[in-house]
């Protein structure tokens, strides 16, 4: 999976957040550090999507942009 994520040099170091998935953003000292724990992020944020819909009638859409 490809996640678009939007990242800025702060003056702490590096933040990083992920547009599509409210909420789901991380930072690091180094933009490499930064990188490394969105992906981390993104993992956690997508499991908790997962548990949250293990009893819900799910669907898949496709859409084309």
């Amino acid at each position: 999976m490809k996640c678009k994520v939007a990242i800025q040099e702060t003056a702490e170091g590096f933040s990083v957040y992920v547009p599509g998935l409210p909420g789901c953003w991380s930072q690091g000292v180094m933009e490499e550090e930064a990188l490394s724990n969105i992906k981390d992020a993104i993992r956690k944020y997508l499991s908790v999507v997962a548990e949250k819909l293990e009893d819900a009638e799910v669907h898949e859409v496709e859409v084309a942009i």
